[in-house]
């Protein structure tokens, strides 16, 4: 899987539509027009300039064109496409796969790869050589797989990069198709994996649906909804008291404070409940069972329409609403002191400190590059972020926009290959690029 192992996914994984994909269902028509027009000509032993037309081979280069650069990903997919779907329909309709007879190379998902602007100077992540008609109508689907994918695992790396590397939670499942899920997943750990690669750092990978792993083998994870805690008439401390008793101990205990609107004085209930009930436990002796009760952390919210109670109105609506940074400080100085106020034996003390100090401040709703770049240039103690619909991004006013491009450069004329790419395009090189024998892909 990737550059980060040298491995490439299996086609299994992808569910691909081979029937339909090799007929042309995924194409733009045109595509399927000219493979049928080739395959006509063929028939006919059509010639122009002393070339069988028909069965032109050619070189296509794909490239991205993000500035300045992408995460590559989905080139494994594409790489699954071709040797699935690439060749004709004989005589009696049956489909003759001749993916065997092209020549092909490409880059490992996870690759950076860069863009200047200038269609000239590109970077291609895949080249083909074969003739043209039997893979001419791959090229949609193809495409769409790259954009997809490099456009998710360059969004995750800039989100990395403005957290400075702290762990990001994949939170946009709601925000797409459920058929997306496995490519989106599989994206965001194709961004951390890159990040970790450059930066020489170990940020782990969270997500919050099994499909999300489905291609890399991660699970599902995440805290508790609105909805459990209004199942509990709103009470947030007897909501985390009764999922605590029932979760096995590897799932981490999260709370969502933001229920009332007031995160301070929720987290501090919560905070004291569920200590009570783990050091009445560590004093019956039940070790393992007051485990259940350590809260990892807490998470905040809060709706960019209010402004949590526990914040002063300075009278700015971004100071003052949603998960702002001195709800956080505020957060923080509230939990590292919680203990202070409890009615403790003197050798409780220590642990209580501990328990306290302990826990993380997940911080969710509305974040973007940007404003995490904000908590972390201000230093607002922040352990976590969880980012959702942000990452799914494609605007070229927030430089998310991700797209690729293929071009036809070389033909073959007389046994040769000679440059024959439209005006402002030319043939480009990549060091990256490996030979691939896709009768070798499983």
């Amino acid at each position: 899987m990737t550059i980060f192992n040298g491995e490439r996914l299996e086609t299994e994984l992808f569910q691909l539509d081979r029937e339909r994909m090799a007929a042309g269902w995924y194409s733009d028509v045109y595509f399927r027009n000219i493979a049928g027009i080739l395959e006509e000509l063929s028939k006919e032993g059509y010639e122009f300039k002393g070339q069988n037309i028909g069965d032109i081979e050619v070189e296509l280069q794909i490239f991205p064109r993000r500035q300045p650069f992408c995460i590559a990903g989905g080139i494994d997919e594409a790489l699954s496409i071709l040797k699935t779907a690439t060749g004709y329909e004989d005589e009696a309709g049956n489909f003759v796969n001749t993916s065997s007879e092209l020549e092909v190379e490409a880059c490992h998902d996870g690759e950076k790869i860069f863009y200047n602007g200038n269609p000239h100077n590109v970077e291609p992540v895949i080249k083909i050589r074969g003739r043209y008609r039997d893979f001419s109508i791959l090229e949609t689907p193809i495409l769409g797989s790259l954009t997809e994918a490099s456009r998710i695992a360059t969004n995750v790396y800039k989100v990395m990069v403005a957290a400075r590397g702290k762990d990001i939670l994949f939170f946009p499942a709601r925000f797409t198709h459920y058929k997306l899920q496995a490519m989106h997943g599989y994206a965001y750990s194709l961004g951390v994996n890159a990040y970790n690669n450059e930066y020489d750092t170990n940020t782990g990978r969270f997500i919050s649906t099994d499909e999300q792993g489905a291609w890399w083998g991660g699970k599902g994870g995440g805290t508790i909804s609105h909805s459990y805690v209004a199942s509990f008439l709103g009470d947030t401390a007897e909501a985390m008291l009764q999922f605590c008793r029932l979760m096995p101990l590897n799932v981490n205990r999260i709370a969502l404070v933001d229920f009332d609107n007031d995160c301070v004085a929720t987290t501090l209930k919560v905070l004291k409940t569920m200590f009570n009930k783990y050091i009445s436990l560590l004093k019956a002796g039940e070790k393992e069972e007051a485990q259940r009760y350590r809260l990892f952390g807490v998470r905040p919210d809060n709706s960019s329409d209010l402004r949590d109670e526990s914040v002063q109105p300075l009278g700015k609506k971004e100071l003052d609403n949603g998960v702002n940074a001195r709800l956080i400080f505020n957060l923080r100085k509230a939990i590292d002191n919680a203990y202070k106020s409890w009615d403790l034996q003197p050798g409780d003390i220590s642990r209580a400190k501990k328990f306290c100090r302990d826990v993380k401040i997940i911080a969710t709703g509305g974040f973007t590059p940007q404003k995490i770049d904000r908590f972390e240039s201000s230093q607002v103690p922040v352990d976590i972020y969880g980012v959702g619909s942000w990452l799914l991004s494609n605007c070229g006013a927030e430089d998310t926009k991700n797209d690729y491009t293929a071009d036809v450069v070389r033909v073959k004329v007389d046994g040769k290959w000679k440059e024959m790419a439209k005006v402002g395009r030319s043939p480009a090189s990549n060091p990256n690029l490996e030979k691939v024998d896709l009768s070798e892909i499983e």
